[in-house]
């Protein structure tokens, strides 16, 4: 049962309708919804199905997925409690055995990085687009803590919406100090999915699913 504080899920989906295939979890940024980012499955490989979940907080003509105390700051309360809304969707499309990929962007990608910080193994991979991992919320980001783990990670360097330090400490954790095999990309866009990133995302994804 999903929590009475937070309203029951929300989701698109694109693809396969196995539920033993392969499922990619599209998870959107702050103020926006799942009809947006479910637009990127088409783009990606096939075979797998793909999940654009709505985020659970009301925000902005939008939804979030956190309470916040500054862009890419999450209240440590708030996090830990759509997390647990998560996993509990999760557990009931994706049982033990069904890999699973997290692609998360802006408000998404710090909702993937923590639901990667707090269960490094449960996830085949978990892309952070143009966000910034939940640092400073309770959740663990020592040197090695994603080791074996595989991770995407890519930001603009014209990014004018994440604040630039939490940008550099995601870049610098996930590429040097996690642990995770990552793969990476940096370019000269803003906050905003190229088709550089996109390309680079769905060769990512396809090299997952034929591990």
């Amino acid at each position: 049962m999903i929590s009475s504080a937070l309203p029951g899920p929300v989701v698109a989906t694109y693809g396969s309708n196995d539920p033993s295939a392969p499922l990619v979890v599209l998870l959107h940024g702050r103020g926006s919804q799942e009809s947006e980012i479910i637009s990127l499955a088409p783009h990606l490989p096939t075979g797998p199905q793909y999940a654009a979940v709505r985020a659970p907080i009301a925000e902005g003509g939008g939804y979030a997925w956190f309470a916040n105390r500054g862009i890419g700051r999450p209240v440590a309360e708030s996090l830990d409690a759509t997390m647990s809304w998560f996993r509990r969707w999760l557990d009931e499309v994706a049982p033990a055995g069904r890999p699973v990929v997290l692609i998360g962007f802006s408000g998404g990608a710090t909702f993937a990085g923590g639901l990667l910080l707090s269960e490094p193994q449960r996830y085949a991979g978990t892309a952070i687009l143009y966000g910034t991992l939940p640092f400073d919320a309770g959740l663990p980001v020592a040197p090695g803590q994603l080791t074996g783990a595989a991770t995407f990670v890519a930001r603009g360097d014209a990014d004018q919406v994440i604040p630039r330090d939490l940008l550099d400490s995601t870049w610098d954790y996930l590429v040097e100090d996690s642990g995770a095999t990552t793969t990476s990309r940096r370019g000269p866009e803003g906050h905003g999915l190229s088709i550089e990133t996109l390309r680079e995302l769905s060769t990512w994804v396809e090299g997952l699913l034929r591990d």
